[in-house]
């Protein structure tokens, strides 16, 4: 799924080769991406402990949130991802509840977390936080509704 989500990454951010038939097929599946991120985004909260770096789920969260980062980049996706309902809402509380979990005690989510390591660096959360901000800005992008709600 996360190999998938990479090929699907790189092809919606390469907005020059992608045909108009294309990018109707990722607007289709713009859904089922958003819906799957808004059932599995507490997976990531699993990425507290040092232990469970490689869950499965939660990196799929991640190249989820990164996919729907990218197709919010794009005008043509974006209207339709902004009026998906509780994306915004689903991005918010994730990017709450991550948040409290970098207070809470010293993990991957902390703000000041010293990067001593090159494990950490590679670590997958790295810029989790930094993409929900993404998404939560594109979501918001020239739409009202949306910036009332934030």
């Amino acid at each position: 799924r996360v190999t998938l989500l990479e090929l699907m990454m790189v092809k919606v951010s390469d907005k020059n080769s992608v045909t108009s038939e294309e990018m109707s097929v990722f607007v289709r599946h713009a859904d089922f991406l958003a819906s799957c991120f808004q059932e599995k985004c507490g997976a990531v909260l699993k990425l507290t402990a040092a232990a469970d770096a490689e869950d499965e789920e939660a990196l799929v969260t991640i190249r989820l949130l990164d996919v729907l980062c990218e197709m919010t980049s794009n005008n043509s996706q974006l209207e339709h991802l902004q009026a998906f309902p509780g994306l915004l809402e689903t991005a918010v509380d994730t990017l709450r509840l991550t948040h409290l979990a970098g207070k809470q005690a010293d993990n991957i989510f902390t703000a000041t977390h010293a990067v001593t390591g090159q494990e950490e660096i590679s670590h997958p959360a790295v810029g989790f936080k930094s993409h929900l901000i993404r998404l939560i800005g594109n979501l918001c992008y020239k739409n009202k509704e949306n910036q009332d709600k934030v």
